[in-house]
């Protein structure tokens, strides 16, 4: 295992061990019922990051095989979480079932084998074809466009572009591929944290009341540079110089507030708070993996054109 990667582990542990220490102080100050209920929600979003850390540390550790089949599960548990929520018809069932069983797995089969060529266009040509053209053999033509979209968005969404995260693992950076992973993942998470954090401490301003009522432009700016900063100094894991780090840290930090914001606009749509509740203080695991939404697929496509051999 790379003495690198091992020290980003514990360097994440000390920090959610000093978080956590925080947090029972905390809990034994709070005496009114908002505070309470505010350090509270922190605490169960701590525990939660020490399950997160841990599983994903641990996939990683393992190596290539199951940290695809752990992302491949995420995939199908926020794929399942986005279908929950959004309304389907008998017409659309068929392609449903070939979104879970066919197209999910054999999107991360050509992951595992390093097809990049099939794994870069299968969902977004083959799938994009063949979905809508099995939905007509049902010869429901109700919304039959609005469900097509569906279908078609909601795995744009949680399969292909969540798994161009594990899809570095085809790259030769220089770097371990687990490096890469954990770099994007860090930036990503840390941004939403921090945007949370500044937003608390000092937010006044909301960035877009109807879609995201708890996100403020000083969150916004105080969190991304924060996050920008961190992307910078932890430069060592990638291949990237120090400025190189700034300014795809920065790509990150946008592509992932904004990954969030769409999310948050549909779950907004669909007259729902969270995507799901398996993860304690933090909804779904789709409201954990929306920011990679957007990111991954920049990240990876950034690094492979400019930073591979």
């Amino acid at each position: 295992m790379n003495q690198t990667f091992l020290t980003v582990l514990g360097g994440i542990a000390a920090l959610l061990a000093l978080a956590t220490a925080i947090g029972a102080v905390l809990a034994r100050r709070a005496v009114e019922p908002g505070a309470t209920a505010t350090v509270q929600n922190l605490n169960a979003r701590i525990r939660s990051w020490w399950v997160m850390v841990i599983v994903l540390g641990g996939a990683l550790a393992l190596g290539d095989t199951t940290t695809i089949v752990l992302f491949a599960l995420l995939s199908f548990l926020a794929l399942r979480e986005f279908w929950t929520l959004t309304p389907s018809r008998r017409g659309d069932h068929l392609a449903l079932f070939l979104s879970f069983f066919v197209v999910l797995p054999y999107h991360y089969f050509l992951l595992a084998i390093d097809w990049y060529g099939m794994f870069v266009i299968f969902i977004p040509v083959y799938a994009f074809l063949l979905l809508p053209a099995v939905a007509t053999i049902t010869g429901e033509t109700d919304d039959f466009l609005a469900r097509s979209a569906k279908v078609q968005w909601g795995l744009m969404l949680t399969v292909y572009s969540v798994s161009h995260a594990p899809a570095l693992l085809m790259l030769d950076a220089g770097v371990p591929s687990a490096l890469l992973i954990s770099y994007l993942v860090i930036v990503v998470q840390i941004s939403d944290v921090l945007q949370y954090v500044w937003g608390k401490l000092i937010g006044k301003h909301r960035f877009s009341p109807n879609i995201s009522p708890s996100k403020t432009v000083e969150g916004l700016v105080g969190g991304g540079l924060s996050a920008i900063l961190v992307g910078t100094l932890l430069y060592p894991l990638t291949p990237f110089s120090p400025l190189q780090a700034a300014a795809i840290s920065a790509v990150v930090v946008v592509a992932g507030f904004f990954g969030g914001f769409v999310l948050s606009a549909i779950k907004r749509d669909l007259k729902a708070k969270d995507w799901g509740h398996i993860i304690e203080g933090h909804g779904g695991v789709l409201d954990r993996v929306d920011s990679l939404t957007f990111a991954a697929p920049l990240f990876f496509h950034i690094t492979r054109y400019w930073f591979t051999t």
